[in-house]
């Protein structure tokens, strides 16, 4: 006990402000649960598995530990199973795990020689009791960063239902015995409360579901509130209402008034329906749904190194997708694993390794890779005997808590409990991961993705422009004029027509009855290549504004190949689509045709553009467009600007791509400014550019790009801006300057990996990894890890191919 008291300055009371954690190791992922249990250090409320609390000591001599081991509980029998009611885990009425119950207990430890001290104890010294009881009684910091709880986010008040407008056009709705007025649905169905109009539901992307005949009624009348019938009941607050305008389902304080308008006594009817959320509750409760999980399928679960499942935290499939695929490259395999173990990672480490990327992602790297966590799950016996627990197929995967914390920091959409856009986040991750490793371009792992894009623009007076970039994934739209099907596709929309004229449903709800179209994959690469008319370009050489040929093609390729399918487009009224298509990807596919090969001889630059003081002008349609999908309005005009008003969908993509550019809230400007000259350029900064390896011409030209800051230099080395192809006198001379540092090979490569997408839109439904793993397909589904029997190829939503070396 005196040994204690000696520590007691290193011991403190937590404040509310503080952040405990107490659930899970901040290097690994040992847990109270674990063989030795977890140690919170009293000074900094760090939490360490046993072989790892002895690296805390070494590097902060914090001495005093709170100890907490959880055993399981030996019960009488299996609780029983309830059905849920609500989206949620781990709460009344949400879902139940059915796990043990534990046992927990607390003592006191003090390095480096493990004294161990009981508590409770009145012997103990009153600042240490006061200490470990505020422990004990906080919300672990794990708790708060990343609830359990998975529910759905609470409805608003939709801004229409106070002064709706309702048509006194008669209109009285029967109590039952309600159809489509455009079909003969008689399920999934719409009441819109302005005209009484009942139509159908939008089509699910597995062809289930209406005939968006509700949805068009709105394009056309504009009518925005509609309630699912079938949803009424006296309880109103369970009625299912849905804003089109919105995009979302609302709450309608006065759904009562604007039903009696339509004749309806809403005390009478009978729930019959199931509303938007207990649908997708329905979804949720059985995750193996259509062949992209393999379901009905007896896969075969793995075990051992690399084939380590994720814990799904409330729709974070996006995540464990993408960093499955992710760490089964060579380039983040090494970075994070094979050269960097957990102790060199920590040691390098912030004060709080929480809140470290690079120390987050060893921890991750560690936790997938090694097998230390790939093993199978306990589960109860039949007369709930924990102590004679058996191994299941299934294992319990580890969660990515503080790596989803960290990594969502700079990013307020991944730190919610919504599902994300895999593409986004993947794009995201990389940024964040090259962010850390500026100067160190032979340890960025990120640089394995990264590509230069050169594209061609060519006007009616034959001058020529290059303009140059850098990406990490090749977005790529589908010709479905292309199809390969069209003889089978022409013969089922016929049969469908007939159907639909002689007023019979169409089929069933079979997804095996519905015929795709589809796509090769190499149409799809042909057409990024393709030569694309470019409206309203400003042509420096005829000082008027013409129609440009645009073309692209690559200037290197990365050692692995991202591609991104185009499945989600906007119908007419700006209306999300999914395209149902099937994309045909043979295991090898060689791109050697795109390498651009810059300014050709005999072809002529366009001029600078010289005194003319003609500035660069947005397409405002293009502009338009982009804002009413919430963009801002200067990001939209630098996005249409930077892609040459090539139209909506090139300036999306380059918005999403560059969203994080420190300069992108930065005035558009073409007026000259008096520039730096290389005489001006501090030659110690090209020094400290030259140790990072590299050539020291091109340390010049970034530092004049930059002001002379050697951060904002190094990121321009990497992410030159569009337009710096004219710094250098010929186009070959540039094209080694802006990829000098980039990865570069053969234009073959081996598909290794795919990311598939479950949903009408990527911000709902689920995400499933399939990867080549020791010459077979595994399926990475959240916590399951299986031998792949029939992997989806031709769904894949982002395609991960590796670079063939010669």
């Amino acid at each position: 006990m005196e040994l204690l008291r000696s520590y007691l300055s290193r011991v403190r009371i937590p404040e509310p402000t503080n952040r405990i954690y107490k659930q899970e190791c901040c290097v690994s992922f040992e847990t109270p649960k674990s063989k030795g249990g977890l140690f919170v250090d009293m000074n900094s409320f760090l939490a360490f598995g046993k072989d790892y609390v002895g690296w805390n000591y070494e590097k902060t001599g914090n001495p005093v530990y709170l100890h907490i081991k959880e055993t399981i509980k030996p019960v009488s029998e299996d609780r029983p199973s309830k059905k849920p009611t609500l989206l949620a885990i781990g709460i009344e009425g949400g879902f139940d795990n059915n796990e043990p119950e534990y046992e927990v207990s607390y003592e006191i430890v003090i390095l480096p020689d493990y004294v161990t001290l009981p508590f409770p104890s009145v012997e103990l010294p009153e600042k240490v009791r006061l200490a470990v009881d505020a422990v004990i009684m906080a919300a672990g910091a794990e708790r708060k960063e990343q609830i359990s709880a998975w529910t759905a986010d609470k409805k608003l008040v939709s801004k229409h239902a106070m002064d709706l407008k309702q048509l006194d056009n008669g209109v009285i709705v029967p109590p039952s015995g309600w159809k489509c007025e455009k079909c003969d649905k008689t399920e999934n169905l719409w009441l819109n409360l302005t005209d009484g109009s009942i139509l159908c539901g939008r089509s699910n992307w597995d062809g289930s579901g209406g005939n968006n005949h509700a949805v068009n009624h709105y394009n056309v009348t504009g009518y925005p509130l509609a309630v699912k019938l079938g949803t009424i009941t006296a309880d109103l607050e369970a009625a299912d209402v849905y804003s089109y305008d919105e995009d979302e389902s609302v709450v309608d304080p006065l759904l009562a008034q604007h039903l009696l308008h339509f004749g309806i006594d809403f005390s009478s009817l009978q729930k019959t329906e199931m509303t938007t959320a207990e649908r997708e509750l329905d979804q949720n409760t059985n995750f193996d749904w259509n062949r992209i999980q393999e379901s009905g399928q007896e896969v075969e679960p793995l075990f051992g190194p690399g084939y380590t499942g994720l814990v799904n935290l409330g729709n974070s499939c996006y995540l464990a997708a993408t960093m499955q695929v992710v760490f089964s490259t060579r380039g983040f395999y090494t970075r994070y694993y094979l050269n960097q173990n957990l102790k060199m990672a920590f040691d390098n480490a912030l004060a709080d390794p929480t809140v470290d990327l690079n120390m987050q992602l060893a921890k991750l790297a560690h936790g997938l890779l090694s097998g230390k966590y790939s093993l199978p799950a306990t589960k109860k016996d039949d007369v709930g005997d924990m102590t004679n627990s058996t191994l299941t197929a299934k294992q319990e995967g580890i969660p990515p808590r503080m790596f989803k914390s960290v990594i969502a920091a700079s990013h307020p959409e991944f730190s919610t409990m919504r599902q994300q856009d895999a593409l986004e986040f993947f794009l995201h991750f990389i940024d964040q991961v090259e962010r850390i490793n500026v100067g160190n371009p032979n340890f960025d792992p990120s640089r394995s993705f990264k590509f230069g894009i050169e594209e061609r623009l060519q006007c009616p007076s034959g001058r020529v422009a290059y303009n140059k970039r850098h990406d990490y994934i090749l977005s790529l739209s589908i010709p479905l004029h292309k199809a390969t099907n069209k003889k089978e596709l022409e013969e089922f929309q016929k049969l469908r027509a007939e159907k639909d004229a002689e007023g019979k449903e169409f089929f069933g709800r079979s997804a095996d009855e519905i015929v795709r179209p589809r796509v090769l994959l190499k149409d799809c690469l042909d057409c990024f290549s393709a030569p694309e008319e470019v409206h309203d370009f400003y042509s420096t050489a005829l000082d008027a504004r013409t129609t440009a040929v645009k073309t692209a093609g690559l200037t290197s390729f990365p050692d692995y190949l991202v591609l991104h399918m185009r499945k989600f487009v906007m119908e007419e009224g700006w209306v999300p689509k999914k395209l149902d298509v099937y994309i045909d990807v043979p295991d090898t596919i060689d791109i050697s045709h795109m390498r651009s090969k810059g300014l050709q001889p005999g072809e002529e630059l366009l001029p600078e553009g010289g005194d003319s003081g003609v500035k660069l002008v947005a397409n405002e349609d293009i502009v338009t467009q982009l804002l009413s999908m919430g963009f801002n309005y200067l990001h939209c005009q630098k996005a249409a600007i930077n892609t040459s008003n090539a139209g909506v969908e090139a300036a999306m993509n380059w918005l999403l791509s560059h969203m994080n550019d420190p300069d992108i809230d930065d005035p558009i400007t073409k007026e000259a400014k008096s520039a730096p000259q290389h005489s001006d350029i501090d030659p110690t900064k090209v020094d400290t550019l030259v140790s990072f390896g590299f050539e020291e011409e091109l340390a010049r030209k970034a530092l004049l790009a930059s002001d002379g800051d050697i951060e904002k230099a190094t990121e321009w080395i990497f992410n030159p801006p569009t337009g710096t192809s004219h710094m250098d006198a010929s186009q070959s001379s540039s094209t080694t300057v802006v990829d000098a540092v980039l990865p570069d090979g053969d234009g073959r490569y081996r598909l290794i990996g795919l990311v598939s997408h479950i949903g009408t839109s990527t911000h709902c439904g689920h995400y499933v990894a399939h990867i080549r793993k020791d010459g077979r397909w595994v399926i990475f589904n959240d916590d399951k890890v299986g031998a792949s029997k029939n992997p989806p190829i031709d769904m894949g939503y982002l395609y991960f191919f590796e670079r063939i070396d010669s």
